[in-house]
């Protein structure tokens, strides 16, 4: 969060933003996956239970994989640099960024951050963190299509050929 707060200073101004009912569709979401992968697990009732086992290998695999993500979105959020915003925007002189973590997928934060979930989810291990997911995927996906209607207005042909070429989300399936 301190990485996001401070890379947010100098960011370009903003043209077009997404509307606040809009962006409400996004971020509740998100803030539901926050809460069912951080809120005690007895809270929950049924979804408390375990449908992966507590061992030391899922736990493991959960930490490296939310490592993993994490720093592919952080590399992703310096990369782009002042293009950046936490919400959906057009910047002034928005550039087609596709270099670095963008020539593997056209949303290297998302991809990332979705790593990182289910990285969680997996150390958690139960129904309660698989609901994470879904909720978070939903935004996810959401927004991709929002930014993926945004950009080809913007860059036309230009995001067309990188659309082509660069898959959304999950590095090597185009």
């Amino acid at each position: 969060m301190l990485i996001w707060l401070f890379a947010s200073f100098g960011v370009k101004k903003s043209v077009r933003q997404e509307d606040p009912w809009s962006r409400l569709g996004n971020t509740a979401p998100i803030w539901i996956g926050a809460i069912l992968l951080s809120i005690d697990p007895s809270w929950f009732g049924p979804l408390r239970y375990r449908i992966i086992p507590q061992d030391p290998t899922s736990y493991a695999i959960g930490a490296a994989l939310t490592f993993i993500g994490l720093l592919f979105a952080v590399w992703a959020r310096y990369h782009i640099g002042r293009n950046w915003s936490g919400v959906i925007t057009l910047k002034e002189d928005h550039a087609l960024v596709r270099s670095g973590p963008y020539a593997l997928v056209r949303h290297p934060i998302y991809s990332g951050l979705m790593l990182a979930i289910i990285g969680s989810a997996i150390a958690r291990g139960d129904i309660a963190a698989a609901l994470a997911i879904v909720a978070v995927l939903y935004a996810v996906l959401r927004r991709v299509q929002i930014e993926e209607s945004w950009m080809s207005e913007t860059f036309g042909s230009a995001y067309a050929d990188y659309k082509a070429s660069t898959p959304a989300l999950v590095p090597f399936l185009v």
